[in-house]
C-alpha cells in the first residue's frame, strides 16, 4: 500500500527549498565581495625593510604599517581593502574596484609623517618622540573613558609642551595630529590633500604632564583609540617598502572574466544536470535537487563568512559540485548493484546507503586534508581557493549524502516505487532474481 504522507513530505520540502531560494539567491549573489580579478584593481607584494639600522622587523612592525596602509587606502575611498601580512617580512595589498589604480600605488609608496600640532598649526611633536611601540589603547581610571597612553622618549620635552598647551583657554589647548606626506607625489597630494596633511585626531589637554607616561584623552571610542595608537606606533618605527611583485587587472577585463566564467560554469552544472537525469532516472532527479540546495548553501556560507570571492573560489566551487555528483554516483551504483541482485527496493536503499558511505567519507577527509594544507602554505588566491574548496566540500557532503538520503527515502518508504526498477536506471533483464 502506498503512503501517500512521504510522497505529500517530498514536494513539500521540494517547494519550500525552492521558494527559499528562488527569494533570496539574487540578494546572495549581489552580496558576495569580488576578488580583483573579477572586478578590476591591483595587488602589490612588498618586502618590508628597516628603516634605520638597529630596528627590528617585528610582529608589531608589520601591524603598525598595515594599520598605515589601511588609513593611506581609506583616504582614496576603497572600502574593504585586503592587507595582509606574509611571513616575516612581507605585506600583500589587494585594491579590488579600484579606478584610478596610479594614484593609489602612489599613496601606498608615499612616505607619511606623524605630527603634534597646536590650534595654531604649529609642530609642537612628531612620531620620532615616541618610544617604539609606545602608544597603546586604554582606559580613565576615573571614567573610564577610552584613551591612548604613550610612553615618550624624552619625558622634559612633553612637560614643556603640555605646560604651555594646558595654559591655553578651552577650545584652544588641543594637541591636534596631522599625517603628512612628503613630498614627490604631486599627483596625490593635489588631488587628494589639495594639498593640506590628513587630520586624523584632535585632543585636549588638561594639565602639565611631567612624565614619559602620558595620557591623551578625548571624545574617543574604543575602536579610536586602538586605531590612533596603531597609527602613532606607524609614525614612530617608519618602514621602507619594497615592491617585489605587482598585479594589475582592468575593470573591463574582470568584468569580462566574471562573465566567461560564470557562463562556462552554468554550462558545465547543466551537462552534470542532464547526465544525471539520462542515467540515474529518477534518482538523477533526486540530485538535480540536492545539487542545486548545494549551491545555494555554498554561496550563502561564504557570504556569511564575509568572505572575497576570486576566480580560484569559483572553479573550487564548480570542483565541490563534481565532488557532491561522485558522492550521489556512489550511492546510486551501490543501490543499482543491489537491485540487481534482486533484493528488495527498501533493502536495496539501505544496503546500498550504507555501503557508499564509508568510500564518500575517506574521498571527502582526504581533499578537505590537501585543502587544509594549500591554506596553511599558500597565499592569497590559493588560500581563496582552499577556503571555497572546504567549504563546497563539507556543503556537499550535508546536501549529498544526507539530503539525497532524505528525499529518495521519502519515497522508498512510501512504498510507491516498489517493483519499478526502471525507475533507477536498472531494468528488468538485468535482475538476478528475475
Amino acid at each position: 500500500m502506498v503512503k501517500k504522507g512521504r510522497i505529500y513530505a517530498f514536494f513539500l520540502i521540494v517547494l519550500i527549498l525552492g521558494g527559499i531560494m528562488s527569494q533570496t539567491v539574487m540578494g546572495i549573489t549581489k552580496e558576495i565581495k569580488l576578488g580583483l580579478d573579477l572586478q578590476g584593481g591591483f595587488e602589490i607584494l612588498y618586502q618590508v625593510h628597516q628603516a634605520n639600522d638597529g630596528e627590528d622587523i617585528n610582529d608589531d612592525t608589520l601591524n603598525a604599517t598595515v594599520s598605515a596602509l589601511n588609513q593611506r587606502v581609506n583616504v582614496i575611498g576603497v572600502s574593504e581593502p585586503n592587507i595582509q601580512i606574509e611571513g616575516d617580512d612581507r605585506i600583500r595589498v589587494q585594491l579590488a574596484g579600484v579606478e584610478d589604480q596610479q594614484t593609489a600605488r602612489e599613496l601606498l609608496s608615499t612616505e607619511a609623517n606623524l605630527t603634534f600640532r597646536d590650534v595654531d598649526d604649529k609642530v609642537l611633536l612628531d612620531g620620532s618622540d615616541l618610544k617604539e611601540n609606545g602608544a597603546s589603547a586604554s582606559f580613565k581610571d576615573q571614567t573610564n573613558d577610552p584613551i591612548v597612553t604613550l610612553t615618550l622618549k624624552d619625558a622634559k620635552r612633553f612637560e614643556d609642551v603640555t605646560r604651555e598647551i594646558s595654559q591655553r583657554p578651552p577650545g584652544e589647548n588641543l594637541l591636534v595630529i596631522w599625517l603628512d606626506f612628503e613630498e614627490g607625489v604631486d599627483s596625490y597630494k593635489e588631488e587628494m590633500l589639495k594639498p593640506e596633511p590628513k587630520f586624523l585626531s584632535a585632543a585636549s589637554v588638561e594639565h602639565t604632564i611631567p612624565s614619559r607616561d602620558v595620557m591623551i584623552s578625548g571624545s574617543f571610542t574604543l575602536e579610536e583609540t586602538k586605531f590612533i595608537s596603531e597609527v602613532l606606533n606607524a609614525g614612530s618605527l617608519p618602514v621602507q617598502l619594497e615592491e617585489i611583485f605587482s598585479s594589475s587587472v582592468g575593470a573591463s577585463l574582470g568584468e569580462q572574466a566574471m562573465q566567461k566564467t560564470v557562463y562556462a560554469g552554468f554550462i558545465g552544472i547543466i551537462l552534470i544536470f542532464a547526465y544525471m537525469l539520462f542515467y540515474y532516472r529518477f534518482m538523477g532527479g533526486i540530485a538535480v535537487i540536492t545539487l542545486s540546495a548545494y549551491i545555494y548553501l555554498v554561496l550563502l556560507v561564504f557570504n556569511l563568512m564575509n568572505a572575497v570571492l576570486t576566480l580560484p573560489g569559483i572553479a573550487a566551487l564548480i570542483l565541490g559540485v563534481g565532488m557532491a555528483v561522485d558522492a550521489n554516483i556512489i550511492t546510486y551504483e551501490r543501490i543499482k548493484e543491489e537491485i540487481r541482485s534482486g533484493k528488495s527496493m527498501m533493502s536495496s536503499f539501505k544496503a546500498g546507503s550504507r555501503r557508499s558511505l564509508s568510500t564518500i567519507l575517506d574521498a571527502n577527509i582526504t581533499t578537505i586534508l590537501a585543502a587544509t594544507v594549500l591554506f596553511s602554505y599558500g597565499t592569497s588566491s590559493v588560500q581563496g581557493f582552499a577556503v571555497m574548496l572546504i567549504v563546497s566540500i563539507l556543503t556537499s557532503f550535508v546536501t549529498a549524502v544526507y539530503g539525497s538520503r532524505l528525499l529518495l527515502g521519502l519515497w522508498i518508504n512510501s512504498r510507491a516505487l516498489n517493483k519499478k526498477p526502471g525507475f533507477f536506471g536498472v531494468k528488468e533483464g538485468e535482475i538476478s532474481e528475475l
